[in-house]
């Protein structure tokens, strides 16, 4: 199934050697491969949420889920009319980071599971987890 999603993705990018669509559909593969494997590990732990990041080339995204129910806790977005104009770089990271924080805490909850999605721990992602963890959530 990940690999016809990929090929149709890839079908429409136009003028591009085949060496590089197969290099494309294979990063996309490995990907969704270190999702699934993070997913299976992280949704062994029912007794606390799910705090997941996606970054986008124009937004980021984070929501707190309870895998046990499949529902969204909180969640936070740069769509929102307090982030309107914050870039998804590091200081934008930052920002959400704090205010989603507040919200979790306002909430009541105290640890989670971070899942990062298969990104490496650095640069962005570290810098909303850090965020976040200064507003006394444990991950």
């Amino acid at each position: 199934m990940a690999n016809l999603y990929a090929e149709r993705k890839v079908k429409n990018l136009p003028n591009i050697p085949n060496l590089k669509i197969m290099n494309l559909l294979k990063k996309r593969q490995l990907l969704q491969k270190r999702r699934w494997r993070i997913r299976t590990k992280i949704n062994d732990s029912k007794d606390k949420p799910r705090l997941v990041v996606c970054f986008s080339n124009k937004n980021i995204h984070a929501q707190c889920i309870d895998d046990s129910t499949s529902s969204t806790l909180v969640s936070a977005s740069t769509n929102e009319k307090d982030l309107k104009g914050t870039l998804p770089n590091i200081t934008g990271s930052t920002k959400l980071g704090e205010i989603l924080g507040k919200r979790l805490s306002s909430a009541g909850l105290t640890t989670l599971v971070f899942d990062r999605a298969g990104r490496k721990y650095h640069g962005c992602v570290k810098a909303f987890a850090d965020a976040v963890r200064n507003e006394g959530l444990k991950f």
